[in-house]
């Protein structure tokens, strides 16, 4: 991409910034999350503009928190307000009950809602009218996620000709289940107004293309290895797969501090004499923590050796708490641990350490540190990072990582991971097993090609991948 007369404008439901009030006084700060990171440089080299809605309301001083991070950052935002009732509809509502459950191929926790539908539709034209405004010739445009699959769309027709790109970061469906939804047709029809369309996996761009071609009437279709273009109406529209990553450099650095390494200490004093298998997650029914809790119950029953001598820590992060069905999953954990607990526990072992809150940067990469084992079993995830994350600050090179197949990272890492069904509790409770017995040499030979792999393929060359593709 060849940027050099124009800017880079990238557009995602939310600003790359944390806004917040202590005693009285406002306050803004770059996020920390790792699209923040890796896009952060690029745009500020084309002095560049992030669209999104700032995650506050109106009683926040925005226009002067805006001026101040674009004095400090070297790059703009712009703010898409949202009321209540939006967020409500749009984003917990379409996004989250209707688009997350269906592109995971968890039909089950899917809503289909008119209303729902109809916000999500007004949202996405508020976006676009957004990007419309700030948008001059020459600048790139590109979207972020499955909140916004309308937006191309709806900039064409307000006559933006500019190059639109878009970026899925979670998975697409096969067409069985894709075709479920009740407005498939526009949004595929919406997606077709891009120039080009990133995924996480070829899986993934596979599915799309089949969805497009079964359903969108007229489409040809160009199928190479590294894309596929597809023509609409005398526009080709490329689509290719582009598995984004971390900042290892900074994982990898920030895991060798001392600060790190002396609570990484701390945590296994207080567990000695056990293996520490680390699991990190959103509270989310996707990344599959019910299935692991009772794979590792069947481990303890199976293999009783492991008895005593490790010990799980599941960090799950609150999310969505106010949702029945997240509470609900909430408390079937809290029911599960307690029960594997009470019946394979022991005076000084617990086999379940379950923590309900998010890590600090320090806590968690120590967690990383000291664990000899991670088990990382969504029940499907368009990358999963934490596994990535996990590589990274294994700075020690003696940590066994346990990967559900249907994670996108396992395209990139399944040579040296321990692949599980996280569906299949004996095979996984057999990988368990076989983490804890691996030798020495064996671990650090896994670990090194996979911190190796992680390395090479960093979030600052998915980044390069994705805009050199156009």
């Amino acid at each position: 991409m060849n940027t050099d007369k124009g800017r880079l404008i990238v557009v995602s439901n939310r600003l790359p910034v944390v806004i917040s009030e202590n005693e009285g006084t406002w306050g803004i700060a770059p996020g920390s999350g790792g699209l923040v990171t890796a896009m952060a440089p690029v745009i500020k080299r084309h002095q560049g503009l992030w669209i999104g809605w700032p995650g506050c309301g109106e009683e926040a001083p925005i226009d002067e928190l805006i001026e101040k991070f674009t004095a400090e950052q070297g790059y703009g935002l712009a703010t898409v307000p949202l009321s209540e009732e939006e967020v409500t509809k749009y984003y917990e509502g379409f996004s989250n009950e209707t688009l997350w459950p269906l592109l995971h191929d968890l039909l089950g926790h899917c809503h289909f809602d008119k209303s729902n539908w109809e916000a999500y539709q007004k949202v996405n034209q508020r976006f676009a009218e957004m990007t419309a405004k700030h948008v001059s010739e020459g600048d790139f445009v590109w979207v972020q996620d499955y909140q916004l699959m309308l937006a191309g769309r709806n900039m064409r027709e307000l006559g933006v000709k500019n190059t639109l790109a878009f970026f899925l970061h979670i998975p697409f469906p096969s067409l069985d289940i894709f075709r479920r939804l009740p407005w498939r047709n526009e949004i595929l029809t919406a997606l077709l107004e891009f120039d080009m369309i990133g995924f996480q996996t070829l899986r993934d761009r596979r599915n799309f293309v089949s969805c497009v071609r079964e359903m969108v009437p007229g489409i040809e279709a160009d199928i190479r290895r590294r894309h596929t273009f597809l023509k609409k109406d005398e526009r080709w529209i490329k689509v290719g797969h582009f598995p984004i990553s971390i900042d290892f450099t900074a994982f990898n650095n920030e895991a060798r501090t001392q600060e790190v390494a002396d609570a990484a200490w701390y945590l296994h004093e207080k567990l000695e004499n056990q293996q520490l298998m680390l699991g990190v997650d959103r509270l989310d029914y996707t990344k599959g923590v019910p299935e692991r809790f009772l794979a590792f119950e069947r481990a303890l029953e199976k293999y009783p050796d492991l008895r005593r001598k490790i010990t799980l820590l599941q960090v799950v992060v609150p999310s969505r708490t106010r949702v029945h069905e997240y509470q609900v999953l909430k408390e079937e954990l809290d029911r599960i641990t307690g029960r594997i607990n009470a019946t394979f526990g022991e005076p000084g072992w617990v086999p379940i350490s379950y923590i309900f809150r998010s890590l600090d940067k320090v806590q968690l990469l120590a967690h990383y540190r000291a664990s000899e084992i991670a088990l990382i079993t969504p029940l499907r995830d368009g990358m999963n990072l934490v596994c990535k994350e996990y590589c990274a600050a294994s700075v020690d090179n003696n940590g066994v990582l346990i990967l559900s197949e249907f994670a996108g990272a396992a395209d990139q890492l399944s040579k040296w991971a321990l692949l599980v069904n996280p569906y299949d509790e004996e095979g996984t409770a057999d990988a368990i097993y076989q983490a804890f017995t691996m030798d020495q040499a064996e671990r650090r030979r896994r670990m090194r090609l996979m911190r190796a792999s992680t390395a090479r393929n960093n979030v600052h060359r998915w980044v390069e991948w994705f805009v050199e593709a156009l």
